[in-house]
């Protein structure tokens, strides 16, 4: 494993990633999703309530408990937030941080991954890191680390979900 990131498995993705998937298009047909960082004809960030996707409490834990291990920390301890990243042929996603707020850790889970859709590329030290995605992985990384994802060379839509960690408020 990379010092810089840290990669999980959820067993359970093949089960649970189309009910995920499901949930996100019909609520994103709804028209009920607040949208945020329109870049390139694309919003980067599409947010659903975690009530609207009731399957997705079981990946919440799972990111939390893995963030948690890399952490050091009780799982209790951390609060996660999410956004959806639908990416249509063609896109990307450019270079940023996640170190606005408070964020401990960053990361990223693949719902939907076609062939060519696109790579995690994370800098630091001027050193670029790719990380290919594959559906069911989760890859926690440093929310000072700048990343980007390469276009999507695909003709299908890559779906994955954008996650930062903070502690839980008391």
């Amino acid at each position: 494993m990379n010092p810089r990131y840290h990669e999980f498995f959820f067993s359970a993705a093949g089960r649970l990633n189309q009910s995920v998937i499901d949930g996100y298009r019909f609520i994103l047909e709804s028209g009920e999703v607040k949208k945020s960082h329109l870049f390139e004809g694309r919003y980067e960030n599409i947010y659903v309530e975690r009530e609207a996707i009731p399957e997705i409490s079981d990946l919440i834990t799972f990111w939390i408990d893995s963030a948690a291990a890399v952490l050091g920390m009780n799982a209790d301890e951390l609060q996660c937030g999410f956004w959806f990243n639908d990416m249509r042929p063609g896109d990307v996603t450019l270079p940023h941080t996640h170190n606005d707020d408070d964020e401990l850790l960053s990361g990223v889970y693949y719902l939907e991954i076609p062939e060519n859709s696109g790579e995690l590329v994370l800098y630091h030290d001027k050193q670029a890191i790719r990380i290919q995605p594959v559906a069911g992985k989760l890859v926690l990384f440093s929310a000072t680390d700048e990343h980007e994802v390469s276009k999507n060379l695909s003709e299908e839509t890559r779906l994955s979900i954008g996650i930062n960690f903070g502690s839980r408020r008391t």
